[in-house]
């Protein structure tokens, strides 16, 4: 180039702007944080491969965790040859109490009166059958004979006997047989350990 723009000399015009301190502190903030925030996610990524400290973490929960209690003793049940049970059908079939009577005098229940129902219960027992006796039999007497008739419900009178009444209800068919009885009672006089919360 001629005329008034022609260079001279040996120094050439600067081509860039001057760099400011400011930008490059702030890009080294930056690239700190970057770095250390990659160091964190790292750590993370090995705990959770590894498992991090298991065996502080086990001996925390051991001590906050209480040992599991046994389940509280079970008041002992009557034998079924200790409980006397009247058999009433409140069913149209015949003959259905005494063939009850004779099933139960085999599981080795003790066999009062056989009979129909009284008209208060006569076709009017709409389940499997129906539980009646004094208050007393309701954590004795009941729990056992409920374990030959599952879903027969219980109610109580103000009779003073030890005595149970069994009054066969419509939707009666059989009873449980004897080994399904037996593990309900054995469930039931030992029962298993309550599970612990840990």
């Amino acid at each position: 180039m001629g005329g008034k723009y022609r260079v001279t000399g040996n120094t050439y015009p600067r081509m860039r702007r001057p760099r400011h301190r400011r930008k490059l502190i702030l890009s080294a903030i930056a690239a700190v944080a970057a770095l250390g925030l990659v160091g964190w996610g790292t750590l993370q990524l090995i705990d959770v491969f590894t498992g991090g400290d298991k065996q502080a973490n086990a001996a925390e929960r051991a001590k906050a965790c209480p040992s599991p209690t046994a389940a509280a003793p079970v008041k002992a049940l009557p034998r079924p040859a200790a409980i006397k049970v009247n058999i009433y059908n409140a069913t149209p079939r015949s003959g259905l109490a005494k063939a009850a009577a004779d099933e139960l005098k085999k599981r080795g229940f003790a066999i009062g009166k056989v009979d129909n129902a009284p008209a208060a219960y006569d076709k009017k027992v709409s389940g499997t059958g129906l539980l009646l006796g004094a208050p007393a039999a309701t954590n004795g007497s009941f729990t056992v004979l409920a374990t030959q008739l599952p879903g027969a419900v219980q109610r109580t009178d103000t009779r003073r006997t030890a005595d149970v009444d069994l009054i066969i209800g419509t939707k009666f068919k059989t009873f449980s047989s004897p080994a399904a009885a037996a593990s309900a009672l054995t469930a039931l006089t030992k029962p298993a350990p309550a599970p612990s919360s840990c």
